[in-house]
């Protein structure tokens, strides 16, 4: 587990210095890393798509992945719920918080909606009539939690990585996963500070359970079922983008369940293939 080690301390290191450059960036600049964070999600998504679909055996499957896994998201309220465990973890011990937005709610348009004001991402807080300050929120927690969390759990390498590594003691897409989320984490948590470290606990029991259950599974874990898994990671990154972006507001983590239906199409293949349906080779 070398390597997932060397992942989760990446993105404490860039997690601690990206807030601690926070503190000297204005408006726009961390306006401009929250656009550039979704770029980067908005461009790795695409690529896990690209690279992915043409090795695909079953081109239709993540059509149905993403429906299946959206309604069952969608039952469980799964972005709710995280949403409203987070805000039950940041929020301030003393004084009155911000109102609370609606669960589920896109984060930047909830902070704008409790501001009154749109684009307010880190503007210093006003003052009223009588000079007292006036909280202005920032970027959500939450947001930027599940943003990290698709992006450091569900890409490629991160579920690759810790498989070859227990398999071959092949540590080099973990590391090569480290220096990535490294720089990715400097950007999330300029953006939403320190907090974004959390998403290292998720990453090291993430990565850490694939290396525990990597020679349990082995037989399942195909080429195939990994390249149908990586496709779906590929749309839930690329929503992301999009959701930072504000080009279309969706609950990602609902979404999350859609990366099971590889794993369970694959587990049922055999049966079908056993009753004469012309699935597979």
């Amino acid at each position: 587990m070398v390597g997932t080690i060397a992942n989760t301390i990446g993105i404490l290191l860039g997690c601690a210095i990206g807030s601690v450059v926070k503190r000297g960036l204005g408006e726009r600049y961390q306006d401009v890393l929250f656009c550039a964070m979704g770029l980067a999600a908005f461009g790795l998504g695409i690529h896990a798509l690209v690279e992915g679909m043409t090795d695909s055996a079953y081109p239709v499957l993540f059509i149905a992945s993403l429906a299946i896994g959206g309604v069952a998201g969608t039952a469980l309220d799964i972005n709710g719920r995280f949403d409203r465990l987070v805000e039950r973890l940041s929020k301030p011990k003393g004084g009155d918080a911000p109102a609370a937005a609606p669960a589920g709610a896109d984060a930047m348009e909830a902070a704008e909606a409790v501001a009154g004001t749109e684009g307010t991402v880190g503007l210093a807080a006003p003052t009223s009539a009588e000079g007292a300050m006036v909280a202005v929120p920032k970027p959500k927690l939450a947001q930027g939690l599940s943003t990290a969390i698709m992006l450091f759990c569900f890409g490629t390498l991160s579920i690759l990585g810790p498989i070859n590594s227990a398999l071959y003691g092949d540590e080099t897409f973990l590391f090569t996963n480290a220096m990535l989320d490294f720089v990715t984490s400097i950007v999330l948590a300029s953006t939403f500070g320190f907090g974004i470290a959390a998403a290292a606990a998720v990453l090291f029991c993430w990565q850490g359970s694939i290396f525990l259950l990597a020679n349990w599974v082995a037989p399942l874990l195909t080429a195939e079922m990994m390249t149908e898994i990586s496709i779906v990671g590929g749309f839930l990154i690329l929503a992301s983008g999009m959701s930072i972006l504000k080009l279309k507001p969706l609950s990602v983590m609902n979404l999350l369940p859609a990366l099971l239906v590889p794993v369970l199409w694959f587990a049922l293949l055999p049966v079908l293939q056993g009753i004469g349906l012309p699935f597979g080779s």
